[in-house]
């Protein structure tokens, strides 16, 4: 019987260490997730008031760049390209056309497939927003070589995820 209780004592024991060390593993600030979550957040609010003079939301001015690299993709291109399913996409791409921003065409081979043009004005904006990425990374604090050190990180992050989760 003496060697139940010495367990339980040694249970009792090692459980405060063990208890604190698993609640300082779960602090809220103790998890990368979150930190990456309220950084995201902080861009967020952060491209607003950049975009916001240009009547653009974040997620809009992506689908720009995504067009400015290669102009003409499909719907399902871009949201590949933006992680984004169709059911997110349609509507924004539907409010960058009322903007004149972009216009949307029907495949004639695939009437399914919807492709993505630049209008004058949304190629136009090329030009205006291509300060945005320096104005946004300077509000970062960080020097441009931390933050590509960042980026990479960030990516190679993603990526070791995305694998981790499809299996």
């Amino acid at each position: 019987m003496r060697t139940g209780a010495s367990s339980v004592e040694s249970a009792a024991t090692a459980a405060p260490e063990t208890a604190g060390a698993l609640a300082e593993s779960q602090r809220l600030d103790n998890q990368l997730c979150f930190a990456v979550y309220a950084a995201a957040h902080a861009f967020g609010r952060a491209y607003r008031s950049l975009l916001g003079r240009y009547e653009l939301t974040y997620p809009q001015y992506l689908v720009l760049m995504v067009l400015w690299e290669e102009d003409g993709l499909t719907v399902k291109e871009i949201g590949e390209r933006l992680f984004l399913d169709s059911g997110t996409l349609t509507p924004l791409l539907k409010r960058l056309e009322a903007s004149g921003r972009v216009r949307r065409a029907r495949d004639r081979p695939d009437e399914r497939q919807v492709s993505i043009f630049l209008t004058e004005g949304g190629e136009a904006l090329r030009g205006v927003l291509s300060c945005i990425p320096d104005e946004a990374g300077g509000m970062t604090g960080l020097d441009p070589e931390k933050r590509k050190t960042v980026l990479d990180d960030l990516v190679t992050m993603r990526q070791s995820l995305r694998d981790k989760s499809a299996v």
